[in-house]
């Protein structure tokens, strides 16, 4: 080198393991990978570039709102993609809580997926499908765990390992108070729900068959086959109950004076189970052929367990409180009220009142409160007229106005202490309040970037809240919903936005969504697929490859 002459070193580096597919060895795979780059910094550059662009494409999601709001939409999809592309398809990966970015929760994979799989299932379904055969690989550990309780079908762990077994820690250090707390996380059943709706929902947005004989309808009929073992039938009611579980939240891990005992009738997971119920038996009479044929032999499928299936679909026990509120378990209406504004004024941050009571010598299993959307995950999950035509099926008459009380009882009672809460509570106002939606979904946009957690990104980002903000424009802001029969819209912008721009994928057709405040345009891109409907209100049209169509908004 001489005196003043820069010197630039260009470094090449390939990855490979033994794990890869179509290789001798690690090393002579990785030297293949370096001789097929091309050369120089320049074109391993325009490459990567490139790549992304492609990958890139399907996800940005474009409106008229603040810069910021835009950039920080911008860099959930970035965190997104870097945890999970078209190369994820090639591994067996999972949903990483924390994606890629952290040693929080160990790598360890909970119920994320819920929040993340119906971005990936309208943009990327192959990618969708090959996360949901994680957890179908995984069924023989479920199935272990679900014999070794007593139980039928497939247990899935609240934290699964790269097994498939439950890794759930069994105490929580609390440093307010110097304590190791016991950990019964691990009694939240409804993480199979999730799976279930997931491989669902899959099916819905792409009509994959062959996946659904093969794959999913094993899924759904296993997480049926562990609910109808664990229901109790009350013959007085005609009822069935679930007795000692934890719902999504985890506040309460029992009655008072019964920590980690469990609760009994978690709406959630009672109404979920049913739909779980409800999905096997319309699996089970409405896909025929050899191949049902065999998957119905294969698991020993009896008329005797469908028919007890179609009953327990319909005779789930839903708790409500005397006001018609949908009570969040059984018995939680009875807990006292907590004062609310004292703990804000005492603490400033309360999201983890777990600890704050705790360390007060103190218990959540006391009061009417939440840790993260409970009874209002059936709002997000379901949206409002499934579900109260699902309650109507089971033999509740549920209003619109219940559900508006419902909504209101839960937005006062819920400290957020997850990331996942605000997602799911903007969802759910958005229909109601877009103005208050906005706001709670700004909260959540900024979760990571401002940890507002006091500390916890420093352990990984938290990868379903970020897929969850980017669902919620298209979920709630849109009213995107996939249905049986078609692509269902019901737009509710708040006053921050007049444009939303996205593109979706609906059984193989590539659709682009330009929405205004009175209009709505969807237009199908060129091709052989087959038409799809799309359904806004009570306008309908077949969409054939394409062409476009342009929905005027109606005054109500």
């Amino acid at each position: 080198m001489a005196a003043g002459e820069p010197l630039t070193i260009l470094k090449t580096v390939a990855v490979s393991s033994s794990r890869d597919h179509a290789i001798a060895s690690p090393l002579a795979a990785a030297r293949a990978a370096l001789a097929r780059a091309p050369g120089g910094f320049a074109a391993l550059q325009a490459e990567h570039e490139a790549a992304w662009a492609i990958l890139l494409k399907p996800f940005v999601i474009e409106f008229d709102a603040s810069s910021q709001a835009q950039l920080i939409l911008n860099l959930h999809v970035f965190h997104l993609l870097q945890t999970l592309t078209t190369h994820t398809a090639e591994l067996d990966a999972g949903v990483p809580a924390r994606g890629l970015h952290g040693e929080g929760y160990r790598g360890h994979v909970f119920w994320d997926e819920l929040f993340v799989l119906p971005l990936l299932n309208s943009r990327l379904p192959s990618l969708a499908r090959e996360l949901l055969d994680y957890r179908w690989r995984r069924l023989g550990a479920a199935r272990d765990a679900a014999r070794d309780a007593g139980l039928e079908g497939a247990l899935f762990p609240w934290q699964s390992g790269s097994d498939g077994t439950e890794q759930t820690p069994k105490l929580l250090f609390n440093r307010r108070s110097g304590h190791w707390m016991k950990d019964y996380s691990r009694l939240q059943r409804h993480v199979g729900l999730a799976v279930a709706y997931n491989a669902w929902q899959y099916f819905e947005a792409t009509q994959d068959r062959g996946w659904l004989t093969e794959h999913g309808a094993e899924i759904v009929v296993d997480v049926a086959r562990l609910f109808a073992s664990m229901a109790e039938f009350d013959p007085a009611e005609d009822r069935f109950h679930l007795r000692g579980v934890m719902g999504p939240d985890e506040y309460h891990t029992g009655n008072p004076g019964d920590p980690g005992g469990g609760l009994n009738d978690n709406a959630y997971t009672n109404i979920m189970a049913a739909w779980a119920f409800d999905q096997a038996v319309w699996i089970m009479h409405s896909v025929q052929g050899f191949d049902m044929e065999e998957l119905r032999a294969r698991l020993l499928i009896t008329a005797a367990e469908i028919e007890a299936w179609e009953h327990l679909s319909r005779r789930m026990f839903v708790p409500f409180h005397d006001d018609g509120v949908i009570s969040q378990f059984d018995g939680y209406s009875a807990l006292r009220e907590l004062d609310w504004k004292h703990y804000r004024r005492t603490y400033g941050l309360i999201e983890r009142l777990d600890l704050i009571l705790e360390a007060e010598g103190d218990s959540t299993n006391h009061y009417r409160l939440a840790k993260q959307a409970d009874v209002l995950m059936l709002l997000y999950v379901l949206g409002e007229d499934q579900l109260i035509q699902f309650l109507a099926r089971m033999g509740y008459t549920v209003t619109s106005a219940q559900m508006a009380a419902t909504v209101d009882f839960y937005l006062a009672r819920t400290a957020h202490g997850s990331t996942l809460s605000r997602v799911a509570h903007a969802s759910v106002l958005a229909q109601r309040d877009p103005e208050r939606a906005w706001a709670t979904f700004r909260e959540a946009l900024d979760a990571d970037l401002d940890d507002t957690q006091g500390g916890t990104t420093r352990s990984g980002i938290h990868l379903g809240a970020m897929a969850g903000t980017i669902d919620v424009v298209q979920r709630s802001f849109a009213g995107l919903r996939i249905t049986r029969d078609a692509l269902d819209f019901a737009p509710r912008l708040p006053a921050e936005l007049s444009r939303v721009d996205f593109q979706v994928r609906y059984r193989d057709q590539m659709l682009a969504v330009h929405l205004e405040r009175d209009r709505l345009r969807v237009s199908a891109a060129p091709g052989d697929a087959a038409p799809v409907l799309v359904r806004v209100g009570t306008q309908r049209v077949l969409l054939q490859a394409g062409q476009d169509h342009e929905f005027l908004r109606k005054d109500d």
